[in-house]
């Protein structure tokens, strides 16, 4: 009986393994910050963002997601239609390292090994974990105190599609909310530069991604279905 049991799990690991299909490839785009400085347009990419991606696609609807991007934000009170932030003036630069694992929801199928175009838009949320310098104004410029790390939570909406057999083009648009408040200098961490905080400090910090995504596929034609 043991023997036949280690058979059986044997083989359901097995198909497991081989009866998926792998997507590995990369993100290029723009990158925009929302909060207590500068502009608040929700989507206004003003700087390079890279990464790379690999999902594992568990059924035609939904797929496993991990993700690696950097890129820099920025932001300038003098881009800003109100008046307030024109006067004060403040600019900042911080550089993002966001990796991020959650999963993708297709609202068509998108089964890859059947011919023919397939395109769907989908979702993807997860959980997000961020490096950033924390900043802090001091003599109306923004300085750097230390790097750290925040959770946030990606938001993402897009469109993909079959290029070929095996390549996949998608667009999309992601926000991030983070749990933090430092990312623009507005609420410092540190305790020591607490009288330094400006803004709304009951807002976090968003920055968002958004771009175009090229991946190739391969693995074993997945099963979907139980025979």
């Amino acid at each position: 009986m043991t023997k036949k049991i280690s058979i059986f799990i044997y083989f359901l690991l097995s198909s497991t393994m081989y009866s998926q299909i792998h997507e590995v490839g990369v993100f290029l785009g723009g990158s925009n910050y929302i909060g207590d400085l500068g502009p608040t347009t929700y989507v206004s990419p003003n700087e390079l963002a890279l990464g790379l991606i690999y999902k594992w696609n568990k059924s035609p609807r939904h797929s496993y997601r991990i993700s690696y991007t950097q890129s820099n934000i920025t932001s300038n009170d003098l881009d800003s239609n109100e008046a307030s932030r024109n006067l004060r003036g403040y600019h900042f630069e911080n550089n993002l390292k966001e990796v991020s694992l959650g999963l993708e929801f297709n609202f068509f199928d998108f089964n890859l090994h059947q011919l023919g175009n397939k395109t769907t838009p989908y979702i993807y949320s997860g959980l997000s974990y961020t490096r950033y310098s924390s900043l802090f104004f001091s003599g109306g410029e923004a300085r750097e105190d230390s790097r750290r790390g925040t959770i946030a939570i990606p938001m993402t909406v897009g469109i993909k599609s079959k290029l070929s057999r095996s390549f996949i083009i998608g667009l999309e648009v992601g926000a991030r909310y983070t749990y933090a408040d430092d990312l623009d200098g507005s609420l410092p961490k540190n305790q020591n530069l607490s009288q330094l905080k400006f803004g709304n400090i009951n807002n976090n910090d968003w920055y968002v991604f958004s771009g175009v995504t090229l991946t190739y596929t391969f693995g074993e034609k997945p099963c979907y279905c139980a025979e």
